[in-house]
């Protein structure tokens, strides 16, 4: 028995486990063409959001589609260890537990991260099954497997060794809440509204005095000099002094420098080394002093006087108060500037000093920019849009800060023998370090490997995710493997535009580095997901719905179909509910459409009526053509383009036309040759609808036929493209289609409108002025209970309606007639007909246009203007006739 209702909770586990335990999802390499796609690894501390959910549809879309097409489609998952998350969930966890990470040993920390890792780091993966997403769950990966880190070694020492990665006392982006740095890439600038504080700093020896602006009062502990503009003539007399810092009385020299902006502040800078890049420009160039004033949570050390231990942002409204009780402070200013703030944590940037590991990137960019921006491009973007975002990040780009001081992830494979910056040699492993650190003579025979002190800095998390196309399939421990071989390069990558340069530019730049190859071909970047109100989901705003009880109220399908719907590709999505809502209304259909074919009864002695055979003619050239349609949107990445090409066909073509086209009368019994025909377009409509409701399209699939594991729907053949149809001439098939169905709508119209009942056969009458085929006459008869179409040339009385330059009538007694209302709409017919014509006039006066305007289109609005003028010619008459 066929249920009477689509219950899609029953149905989505039912099928995922059929499908799994035959194992469709599962890729190995074979004589096909391979179609891969690595899935962009989730945080492992995550769970499922709108955002996950939109990228893994459409990736499940392309996966489930390339198998339909026959090929060996691999789509392998896996986690991101997310090294600044994760290690402050679990730092967070011990501290819960009375434990501080200071009182572990790394080895101890790693094994509380590893633990939480396997509580928590499957739940996302798991919840990607509820909505059907087909991954090969067999190669599940994980950026910190055994395998995989030894990748990331592997890279860090072979580009050591080619002089692309170095170790430099720089400034960086530091985090004052993970505690590491960040790469320039990491940092958000926000535009903040602040102060500006005005400070008088005395002159040594005089009673003159300067004033600095600063927005950040609290900053004066670590300066180090005065610079003023040489040129600026209201300061010669500062030249060769030095001034003293206030609360801290320490004297600092007055130094000129052209970097000084004559128009900004006062004129006078004050120059913090350790805290300013710009300062630590200036410093190295006059060869300051550098104080740091600060702890590595942004608290303020010994250097900050009475201010120690207390945080920056403390200080800052505390000094300004001190400064002001004391005179120093001469006046305040309100002042918006661009603060940094950390991606991850977002605490408020601190630009910091200190020993770092980089990669040269310049060198390594360029087969990254021509790949994608060249005259012979080998990866394409959609949208196209994005390439000037790619080119800016990448033709401006800086070398990358990869160390992070952090436990949770690769750690730098840097073995210090000695106390010196330099005292280091670079190795895989620390036997390997010691036997180079021997053999190179940095130390004695007697030097013990115990001796060797690894960094304790990990590695960036893109440093081990930028390998991801490669090392999920062996391909950098071993690069000439079977598997590497095959299913390199991949074919598409589905991601969001806001990780382009951090990990699809780098994927780009690591592929060609190891592989000389692009590691994939089309790059597809979905939109962000918004609310109505066109904010961002996050927690914080409360806006994020449940994605689970989404996929509990609406199924799986629902939700596909709903987020594919409003989705083109690189625009943000405006998610609203209902659309969720109209995927499970769509679901619902389909399953009624299935069951009323189903419960026709079938009788083999039944001849096919011309109804039927003129229907399913008309279906095969639709279907070819939306079928063709869907391609070119599958070429163009345009998903939802093909999801709505396929929505119509079923909702409107098959279901509203096509089924009432063939259906039999009331309590009569279907022949056999249409029933068969309309289960194979059915078969066919589930194929093309299945990549995007696999659930639904596959529990129909089994109802209508006993299929082996090898018929199952999920590894059917795909329809192919017919450009010619044996025996059909699809253009004119559609054509007078849609001409007849617009006849079909008139007749129904009256019907609604004159209250007269389908039972009730009617006559209908034409003035055919256009010679209109009569090929589907016998269908408006059928579905309009028409029991004869006549041509006559004299209008008759009765309720008309115009399809083109043709009128029809339908005879009604002169009682059932409200001439005033027909009067109306003729009016507002004839109104709508002249301003169509306004229109065609003017543009056919336009000298310009009908000049350059191709011939075929001068042509066809020349017909128009043609059909216009005789269907108000028509309209004119009916008036007439009726005043």
């Amino acid at each position: 028995m066929i249920p009477s209702k689509y219950k899609a909770n029953e149905v989505e586990d039912k099928w995922y486990q059929y499908w799994m335990k035959n194992n469709y999802f599962h890729s190995t390499p074979d004589e096909r063409e391979p179609y891969t796609i690595v899935i962009p690894p989730p945080n492992v501390t995550g769970v499922l959001h709108m955002g996950h959910m939109l990228n893994n549809t459409i990736q499940d879309v392309l996966i489930r589609r390339a198998r339909l097409l026959g090929k060996n489609a691999c789509w392998v998952p896996g986690t991101d260890h997310a090294s600044i998350a994760t290690e402050a969930k679990v730092v967070a966890k011990l501290k819960e537990q009375g434990i501080s990470k200071s009182d572990l040993t790394r080895e101890e920390f790693l094994q509380h991260a590893f633990d939480w890792k396997d509580e928590y780091g499957g739940i996302i993966l798991e919840q990607l099954k509820k909505l059907g997403a087909s991954c090969d769950w067999e190669r599940t990966a994980f950026t910190m497997d055994p395998e995989m880190s030894e990748s990331v070694i592997k890279v860090f020492v072979d580009l050591y060794n080619k002089g692309l990665i170095y170790r430099g006392y720089r400034m960086v982006n530091w985090d004052p809440e993970a505690k590491t740095t960040l790469s320039d890439e990491e940092v958000i600038h926000e535009e903040r509204q602040g102060n500006l504080y005005y400070l008088e700093y005395k002159i040594e020896g005089s009673e003159d005095t300067l004033t600095i602006a600063t927005t950040r009062p609290e900053t004066i502990f670590g300066d180090t000099a005065i610079c003023i503009n040489p040129n600026d003539e209201r300061f010669t007399h500062l030249k060769g002094k030095k001034a003293i810092v206030p609360l801290c009385g320490r004297v600092i020299p007055i130094i000129e420098d052209e970097y000084v902006d004559l128009e900004f502040g006062t004129g006078c800078l004050k120059v913090t080394p350790a805290h300013d890049e710009n300062d630590k420009n200036l410093g190295d160039k006059h060869q300051l002093e550098v104080i740091d004033i600060f702890n590595d949570d942004a608290s303020l050390n010994s250097f900050g006087l009475h201010y120690q231990g207390k945080d920056r942002f403390v200080v800052r409204k505390e000094i300004a108060k001190e400064l002001e009780d004391k005179d120093i402070l001469v006046k305040t200013e309100v002042h918006t500037n661009k603060v940094g703030t950390s991606e991850r944590t977002k605490a408020v940037i601190e630009p910091r000093l200190s020993d770092q590991w980089f990669l040269k990137m310049e060198e390594l960019a360029k087969p990254a920019i021509k790949a994608v921006l060249g005259d012979n491009t080998e990866i394409n973007l959609y949208p196209k849009k994005f390439e000037n975002t790619y080119r800016h990040w990448m033709e401006n780009v800086r070398d990358w800060n990869i160390s992070r001081q952090l436990w949770w992830g690769q750690q730098i494979p840097a073995f210090f023998y000695g106390d010196g910056k330099e005292d280091f040699v670079v190795a895989e492993t620390r036997e390997k370090a010691y036997e180079l650190a021997v053999s190179s003579g940095a130390v004695e025979k007697s030097f013990k490997i115990e001796d060797l002190r690894q960094d304790e800095d990990a590695l960036d998390t893109w440093f081990s995710s930028w390998l991801w196309p490669m090392s999920v399939f062996d391909g950098i421990r071993n690069p000439e493997n079977e598997e590497i071989k095959y299913y390199y390069p991949t074919n598409d990558l589905v991601t969001g535009p806001d990780i382009l340069f951090f990990w699809v530019a780098r994927m780009i730049v690591a592929g060609y580095e190891y592989k000389d190859e692009k590691p994939f071909q089309n790059v597809y970047l979905t939109g962000l997901v918004r609310d109505k109100q066109r904010r961002k989901m996050s927690k914080s705003l409360g806006n994020s719905p449940d994605a689970l009880k989404l996929i509990d109220d609406y199924g799986a399908d629902g939700v596909r179909v709903g987020l594919l719907l409003s989705s083109a590709a690189g625009n943000d999505l405006m998610f609203d509910e209902d659309l969720c809502k109209q995927g499970k209304g769509f679901a619902n259909k389909i399953w009624n459409a299935f069951r009323l074919i189903k419960g026709w009864e079938v009788d083999a002695t039944l001849e096919q009526p011309e109804t039927a055979k003129i229907g399913l003619v008309w279906y095969e050239a639709k279907f070819q053509k939306t079928l063709a349609e869907i391609e070119d949107h599958f070429s163009k990445y345009r998903l939802s383009d093909a999801l709505m090409a396929i929505y119509k066909l079923i909702m409107d073509d098959f279901s509203s036309w096509l089924l009432e086209i063939v259906k039999p009368a009331y309590q009569q019994p279907i022949d056999k040759k249409t029933f068969d025909a309309i289960i194979v377009v059915l078969e066919n409509n589930l194929k093309v609808l299945h990549p995007f409701m696999p659930f639904l399209t596959e529990e129909i699939w089994q109802y209508i036929a006993d299929r082996t594991p090898e018929e199952a729907l999920i590894i059917a053949k795909y329809p192919v493209v017919k450009f010619n149809i044996e025996g059909i001439d699809s253009i004119t098939q559609l054509a007078t289609f849609s001409r007849m169905q617009e006849i079909v709508s008139g007749i129904r119209t009256i019907r609604k409108d004159k209250n007269i009942a389908f039972k009730d056969t009617i006559e209908l009458f034409e003035i055919n002025k256009t010679e209109r085929s009569i090929y589907y006459n016998p269908i408006i008869q059928k579905l309009c209970n028409v029991s004869d179409i006549v041509e006559i040339s004299e209008k008759v009385e009765g309720a008309s309606f115009r399809v083109k330059s043709n009128e029809y009538f339908v005879p009604i007694s002169e009682e059932d007639i409200d001439v005033e209302a027909e009067i109306v709409k003729l009016e507002g017919e004839l109104k709508r007909a002249q301003g169509f014509l306004f229109g065609i006039t003017k543009k056919l006066s336009n000298e310009r246009f009908v000049a350059n305007a191709p011939e075929q289109v001068i042509t066809l609005e020349r017909k128009k203007e043609s059909d216009t003028l005789s269907k108000i010619e028509t309209i004119k008459n009916s008036l007439a006739s009726l005043k």
